[in-house]
């Protein structure tokens, strides 16, 4: 028998600080299993952005943790970056990704309408997801100059060839969305999917069957 357990998809708050040590832990763990870097977060630094209302959190209907994700801001809000993406190994190939990224861009669009949203990344499902929602591959030049942004990579095995090329190339793509081109705008069928059900206070999103991956809504697994 299939057991579906569906997903809560939200903006975090202060009632989901106290997932944050987990969520660092697990951002720890993937980064060595791809042999990969990330910049390191703290569960403080995690625990500020929920509380600042700049981060997005996925868990199941018993309050198991299932995925997350953070803006961080550059350039004095001209720029902006959708973080620390991240969910849990069994939940991963599900589709889940794919509705946290887009609800934490959809956030970022809400909070920084003006802002260019980018990222770096390795991952080939996360540029797939980007394409999806309008960003685009882009030169190093065409991210932020913020050197507090460019410090966050020092933790990543790869930092030193990224100074070699003078910041202007590394093993990640650079991807970025512009407002001001308006590429390719979420699709209000797909916005529909983010939008509160009132009567849980908080959104519930697809569902997912342990053991086949499958959900009740269609994003393109990763």
């Amino acid at each position: 028998m299939n057991n579906q357990t569906p997903f809560v998809i939200t903006v975090a708050t202060a009632q989901h600080t106290f997932y944050a040590a987990q969520i660092c832990d697990e951002m720890e763990a993937s980064a060595k299993a791809r042999g990969t870097g990330i910049a390191k977060r703290s569960p403080e630094y995690i625990a500020q952005k929920m509380l600042e209302g700049k981060a997005v959190i996925a868990h199941d209907v018993n309050g198991v943790w299932a995925g997350f994700c953070y803006i961080e801001t550059w350039s004095h809000g001209k720029y902006v970056a959708n973080s620390g993406l991240i969910v849990s190994p069994e939940l991963r190939k599900s589709g889940l990704a794919k509705l946290i990224k887009m609800k934490i861009f959809e956030l970022s669009r809400t909070k920084y309408p003006d802002a260019k949203i980018f990222g770096l990344t390795t991952g080939l499902a996360v540029m797939k997801i980007n394409s999806d929602l309008g960003y685009r591959p882009v030169t190093y030049s065409e991210l932020t100059d913020d050197d507090a942004f460019w410090d966050g990579c020092k933790s990543c095995v790869n930092y030193e060839i990224l100074l070699m090329k003078n910041r202007s190339n590394c093993l990640c793509t650079a991807m970025l969305y512009d407002p001001a081109r308006e590429q390719k705008p979420i699709a209000r069928e797909q916005l529909q999917i983010l939008t509160p059900i009132e009567e849980h206070k908080t959104a519930v999103y697809g569902s997912y069957t342990a053991g086949s991956g499958s959900q009740n809504i269609n994003p393109t697994s990763i």
